[in-house]
């Protein structure tokens, strides 16, 4: 499945804000439920309940997302569509009520997607759901990647993966998204991010810097106030190398596709990786934007990326 971009929709920037923005969402009925967490935290996992027998897609969300994003009702709409079990677990945090651990979530949070996908393993054989696929998108992708990766054979309980924009190189992403027009997606992520660090400071007082982070403008100072130190990290440079998923796309041993635009403006083309593991099927179109890649005449359509996936992850 080729992908073409619009020619009324030109360019990485506009084919990134464009879809998430003004293409109407499709319609998905949730079921909600609270899991609580090994470390006395809870996440939210919501699920789109399919027939038995057939597969089940959980998609990790990305950086402040949540099963309302776009790219979220678009592959669960298609999940549904077809009567499978598809499942959207929330990071800490991102559910719509804050968490109750001195910690959020981050891109290489792998352990937290071990104890998730093993916990869909009992739900899967107490469904009699089919194979099990993992996709990610955005920072779910690269923390999706990580796990794979660190797992190796351990994750091969998961039929099939799939990342989508994942940031690969953080590094090479941080600097992207400090300059120029970019820094807008900084100012959007700080909007929300912001809020949630002062009210983790009203359950925690003392765990960060509260005037350091009501002055922080860009990813990388919040980073090293809030991710790097909260989640085991020295510092911004440490989490960034140490999380990027670029490190171990050659230890994976699931079949996983990783689709990346060139021209996503989260991360340039010069930080994608050129090789990976055999089983890793590496996919970068010219166009696509930043979980993007809409289709069709105007207002546009979301069709296309979840079809992407869903025949990847049916070998297609």
């Amino acid at each position: 499945m080729h992908y073409i971009a619009p020619r009324w929709l030109p360019g990485g920037n506009l084919q990134t804000i464009y879809p998430s923005t003004f293409i109407a969402k499709p319609s998905v009925r949730f079921r909600r439920e609270r899991w609580d967490t090994p470390d006395d935290d809870f996440i939210d996992v919501d699920f789109v309940d399919g027939q038995p027998g057939q597969p089940l897609v959980v998609l990790f969300h990305g950086l402040e997302g949540s099963s309302d994003s776009h790219y979220c009702r678009a592959l669960m709409a298609a999940v549904a569509a077809r009567g499978w079990t598809g499942v959207v677990p929330h990071f800490r945090g991102c559910s719509g009520e804050i968490n109750l651990a001195p910690r959020f979530y981050h891109s290489g949070d792998s352990g937290e997607l071990d104890w998730i996908l093993r916990r869909l393993v009992t739900h899967r054989a107490a469904i009699g759901a089919g194979k099990f696929y993992a996709t990610g998108v955005s920072l779910g992708a690269n923390a999706l990647l990580r796990w794979l990766g660190e797992s190796q054979h351990q994750a091969e309980f998961v039929d099939a993966a799939c990342a989508v924009s994942a940031p690969l190189d953080l590094a090479g992403g941080g600097a992207a998204l400090a300059h120029g027009f970019n820094r807008i997606y900084s100012h959007v992520f700080l909007r929300t991010m912001r809020p949630k660090c002062l009210v983790k400071l009203d359950q925690f007082p003392g765990l960060f810097s509260r005037d350091a982070l009501l002055q922080a403008r860009d990813l990388y100072t919040f980073d090293n106030i809030v991710t790097a130190p909260l989640h085991g990290y020295r510092d911004t440079e440490d989490y960034w190398d140490r999380a990027s998923a670029k490190h171990i796309l050659h230890d994976i041993t699931v079949p996983t596709l990783v689709l990346n635009a060139k021209n996503d403006p989260f991360l340039p083309p010069q930080y994608l990786p050129a090789s990976a593991a055999a089983c890793v099927k590496l996919e970068y179109p010219d166009e696509g934007g930043h979980v993007g890649f809409p289709t069709g005449a105007p207002p546009g359509e979301l069709g296309w990326l979840p079809q992407r996936m869903l025949h990847f992850l049916e070998g297609e």
